[in-house]
């Protein structure tokens, strides 16, 4: 499934989310492997199944296999990190000043340049509702080199991707839930 047979999919109540995917698609403040990754990593964050193969095949050739494997591994560390983390933040007592124990090598060497596999991670984090991570990339990237426009836009992406994902999600329960009753 390609980005243009997912927007086809979109029902017109989600008109605007159609009109955001395919601008985001060429968004200019990112750079393409910033954007491309930034699509990746927030597609399988989402967790819809047609959204993720529709968003890597597209996005993913536009990545080296290096970058595509970051994009995919920023996803994959924020999903642990996030829950980790966002229960030390709103648990607090000792928590957050004990050590996570938790493997996190890839931070360390993403495979492509740091600034990036941050903003992916920031990404993650905006749809995994981590503030404490969010906070923490954001200082990062910027600190990086990134400006504000940027991380705005990385964090417009996931927003869309993620609310195409509940979108396509509720429709496929809904028409699933009409398949049902008519059988």
């Amino acid at each position: 499934m390609s980005l243009e047979q997912i927007r086809a999919r979109l029902p017109d109540y989600a008109r605007d989310l159609k009109l955001n995917i395919g601008s985001l698609a060429t968004e200019p403040a990112l750079t393409q492997q910033q954007r491309a990754g930034t699509f990746v990593a927030s597609a399988i964050a989402s967790r819809n199944a047609a959204l993720t193969a529709a968003l890597v095949a597209e996005f993913g050739a536009q990545l080296s296999p290096e970058a595509l494997t970051a994009a995919k591994a920023a996803a994959a560390i924020m999903g642990m990190n996030n829950v980790y983390y966002r229960f030390t933040h709103l648990v607090g007592g000792d928590y957050p000043n004990m050590p996570a124990k938790l493997r996190m090598n890839v931070m360390a060497k993403p495979g492509v340049e740091k600034v990036d596999f941050e903003l992916w991670s920031l990404a993650v984090s905006a749809i995994n509702g981590c503030g404490m991570c969010m906070e923490s990339h954001e200082k990062i990237v910027l600190h990086g080199g990134l400006s504000k426009e940027q991380v705005q836009a990385a964090v417009r992406i996931a927003a869309v991707v993620h609310a195409v994902a509940a979108t396509l999600d509720a429709e496929d329960a809904v028409a699933g839930s009409v398949q049902a009753a008519a059988a």
